[in-house]
């Protein structure tokens, strides 16, 4: 049993500790919660990659009249249930003339060690008028993790380390103004660390490359033993550690779960069972994701291989120079899901890296490639023409490291466009 003493201590010390310790917070690109929606808000994403300090930030802009609990502090061990709303009657307790406000906020880190959070959250919304956010890993507060309770009462928001667009801005780097000259062999230069290194908000702020490197492999570890052994009970570490390494070094390519298994059936015992709900945590913990190929027939969406993408390009704990292509197009399909995209893949005679459809069910083609060569035209150029010609469009795009350039072929416009520039283009509406 926890005392509301010990709750108004900690509500009292996280408000002096935001207030007054957490420094300024760089706000996310087109990260936003719609104000004053009568849901449960729920914010999930990898471990590390800045949930937290989104809440953070809600609460410095409703200084006063908001609450930030985390329910990982260990002086809330035990707390149960139906303790919860002596969390509510504390905060009025130390701030009464706030008990008929209409615009009080409560953020709450990490609930999901909270069973049964989703019935008192709904409550605190749909009954006492309370704007609430809850925040958690994607291993345990994903919508599909969420309780029956709570579907259709709920707005989830999925967040991502920091994209190359917030990168720069940690580097005081504007984007939009960096196309040419000296700013462009800036950006070029950081596009490398971003590419070996991903996006993780602690890792981009880090110094030096011995501490990138030691950041990310504590984060896989916690991930390793938090996020997939302990969230989805996998005890055949052999088996976890193999496919780990597997999926984490076939970004940009396709995997196929049954090859998998025949390569390194004879070699460890595991069974195929084991094996596919062992891929499948990697894909709930966000970890890892996929993208299938673009047809009709969903029997032949499933006989195909997905293509795999990892949610930060740090957790491949290397990038070699033969990688950065695979590295960008890794990037790319990252901005496509942040913009909220159906991706797939095309492959006949040649392939292509995206076909991606809009919420209106417009599709289009993008290829991605390091650098246009005469060695790989062929190949980047037909794999575009093949796709927009399946699709019935004249038109594709080639994103590039840093080439910009128009081409007509067989009836099909082919822009290249270098990756900076095609990141300022607008988000769809």
């Amino acid at each position: 049993m926890v005392s509301k003493e010990v709750i108004k201590d900690i509500i009292k010390s996280n408000e002096d500790f935001i207030n007054n310790t957490v420094g300024d917070i760089l706000p996310r690109h087109k990260v936003t919660v719609p104000a004053k929606l009568k849901k449960v808000k729920i914010v999930y994403g990898p471990r590390r990659s800045g949930k937290t300090f989104l809440l953070y930030n809600l609460f410095k802009k409703n200084k006063g009249n908001a609450l930030y609990i985390d329910f990982e502090d260990e002086r809330l061990n035990g707390i149960e249930l139906n303790e919860l709303d002596k969390i509510r009657e504390s905060f009025f307790e130390l701030k009464p003339q706030l008990l008929h406000s209409k615009d009080i906020v409560f953020l709450f880190d990490e609930i999901q060690n909270i069973r049964g959070w989703e019935k008192y959250t709904r409550r605190l919304v749909e009954r006492e008028g309370i704007d609430l956010y809850v925040a958690g890993s994607s291993s345990q507060i994903t919508p599909s993790h969420i309780s029956s309770s709570l579907r259709g009462r709920e707005w989830s928001l999925a967040l991502y380390p920091f994209s190359f667009k917030e990168f720069l801005s940690v580097k005081e780097i504007e984007l939009e103004n960096s196309h040419y000259g000296k700013d462009k062999i800036l950006v070029n230069k950081h596009m490398t660390e971003y590419l070996k290194y991903g996006g993780f908000p602690e890792v981009t702020l880090a110094e030096n490359d011995f501490t990138r490197h030691k950041l990310v492999r504590e984060y896989m570890s916690a991930m390793f033993f938090k996020d997939l052994v302990e969230q989805f009970n996998l005890k055949n570490i052999t088996l976890l550690e193999t496919l780990k390494e597997s999926l984490f070094s076939s970004f940009g390519a396709k995997f196929s779960v049954s090859s998998f298994y025949k390569k390194f059936k004879d070699k460890f015992p595991f069974s195929k069972t084991s094996l596919f709900r062992y891929y499948k945590a990697f894909l709930t913990s966000m970890l890892v994701f996929e993208t299938r190929l673009f047809s009709p027939s969903a029997y032949k969406q499933r006989r195909n291989p997905p293509k795999v993408y990892l949610v930060d390009l740090g957790l491949a704990m290397r990038v070699r120079s033969h990688d950065w292509g695979r590295a960008l197009e890794n990037v790319v399909f990252l901005e496509l899901k942040r913009r909220g995209y159906d991706i797939y893949y095309y492959t006949e005679k040649n392939e292509c890296d995206f076909l991606i459809k809009e919420s209106s069910g417009d599709l289009s083609a993008i290829q991605v490639a390091w650098e246009v060569t005469d060695e790989n035209r062929q190949r980047e150029y037909g794999g575009l023409i093949e796709a927009c010609k399946q699709l019935k469009k004249h038109a594709g795009t080639i994103v590039t490291r840093d080439q910009d350039f128009e081409e007509k072929i067989s009836g099909i416009s082919i822009t290249g466009v270098p990756f900076a520039k095609w990141l300022a283009s607008p988000y769809p509406d």
